[in-house]
């Protein structure tokens, strides 16, 4: 099976390789930092709570469709989410050994990723435009 799998088209907005590895790097601190919610359903907590700063999916999870009720909540919530490649990639950047269809990065105020994370939920909203 090639790495490059076919991306299934209901997986809207897809980060290229340079956002994921930004997207990537920065879940990867906001899990030391305890902002990050692992998951379709902790996502989907997140968002009803108002306490996500964006959701990350992943655009190989199979079928697709348990993780498309995330954008419809997200944009009701006004919240950016952007699709990455991989789920195995997003498991690894969440420090566990599972793959990872989704997760939230959460909000928390006196936190040190604040300007990371401002910068990439505009880079997340300029995909969406």
């Amino acid at each position: 099976m090639a790495s490059e799998v076919a991306v299934n088209p209901k997986a809207y907005p897809l980060a290229d390789s340079q956002l994921t590895i930004t997207i990537l790097d920065l879940i990867q601190q906001a899990a030391n930092y305890k902002q990050l919610k692992k998951g379709a359903n902790e996502a989907t907590k997140t968002l009803n709570r108002g306490i996500s700063e964006f959701i990350v999916m992943a655009a190989d999870t199979e079928p697709l469709e348990i993780l498309l009720h995330l954008p419809l909540l997200a944009e009701d919530k006004n919240v950016p989410y952007v699709f990455v490649p991989s789920k195995q990639a997003l498991g690894r950047a969440c420090g566990v050994t599972r793959s990872v269809i989704s997760c939230s990065v959460t909000s928390n105020e006196g936190s040190q990723l604040k300007s990371q994370i401002q910068q990439l939920k505009e880079a997340i909203e300029k995909l969406l435009i």
